[in-house]
């Protein structure tokens, strides 16, 4: 632990707990030459046992002291490091059947998932720690407070699967929120029904822009009065009623 201080920008707390460790690597369950890229390795807590099963590691890691060390501790032939902002990271430039894994910053953990989710072609699975209400949110069902956007956007690519909780004292230092794993597995191209995905984050994005309104307001312009009845779908719903299959079918229909 010593000689690296966490630092807030990156939103850097460092998991310390062994138990959850190889909890976290058993759900993993790594394979030799499985490709496998690590999100934010920071002190190394999951990629030395990562490595210990694997052939070859690759990390994205923004932090140039980090980045150092990991350079002295692992040779070019066990550890590429891509140096930069997972955000703007092309995952396609490594290759295809990835399994992306990583304990992610909080503070950029929903634009980060939301840039990964456009990745699902070339990614096998994904496994992460995210703050709990995060992972709440992304297996939130219709009719819940914490169904949002999030949820519609992630349920629509992957089958998701929540693992592991994981208090504070997990973490050095212990962040001021609960913790909990996730597994993400992209769906098959046959699942994946929207004509314009565009569309369909579009629509999903108008509808929660005012969660609290009926989608007869936050969806005015969009979709008509004879579109709510074509498709069967209440007017007075408010944004968190509505499936995802049902935002499906309003894309489509306005495609």
């Amino acid at each position: 632990m010593k000689g690296h201080v966490a630092r807030k920008r990156f939103g850097q707390n460092f998991l310390v707990d062994d138990g959850i460790i190889s909890a976290i690597i058993s759900a993993i369950d790594p394979q030799r030459g499985d490709t496998v890229v690590e999100i934010g390795p920071g002190l190394g807590a999951i990629t030395e046992p990562l490595m210990a099963r694997l052939d070859h590691l690759h990390v994205v890691e923004i932090d140039r002291d980090l980045i150092a060390r990991l350079k002295k501790q692992h040779p070019p032939a066990r550890m590429t490091i891509h140096e930069g902002d997972a955000l703007a990271f092309d995952f396609a430039s490594i290759g295809n059947d990835l399994r992306l894994v990583g304990n992610l910053p909080y503070n950029i953990s929903t634009p980060l998932l939301f840039h990964l989710a456009s990745y699902v072609g070339v990614v096998r699975d994904m496994h992460f720690m995210l703050q709990k209400e995060v992972v709440e949110r992304m297996v939130a069902v219709p009719g819940e407070s914490d169904f949002s956007r999030i949820s519609v956007m992630l349920q629509y690519r992957f089958h998701l699967e929540w693992l592991i909780d994981v208090p504070p004292e997990s973490f050095d230092p212990p962040p001021k929120v609960q913790s909990a794993v996730v597994r993400l597995i992209p769906k098959d191209v046959a699942e994946l029904t929207a004509k314009n995905e565009a569309k369909l984050s579009q629509v999903v994005q108008t509808a929660f822009s005012q969660r609290r309104k009926m989608l007869r307001n936050t969806l005015k312009g969009t979709l008509s009065d004879e579109g709510f009845a074509e498709l069967g779908i209440l007017p007075t719903w408010r944004p968190e009623d509505v499936s995802v299959e049902d935002y499906v079918r309003i894309a489509n229909y306005l495609t």
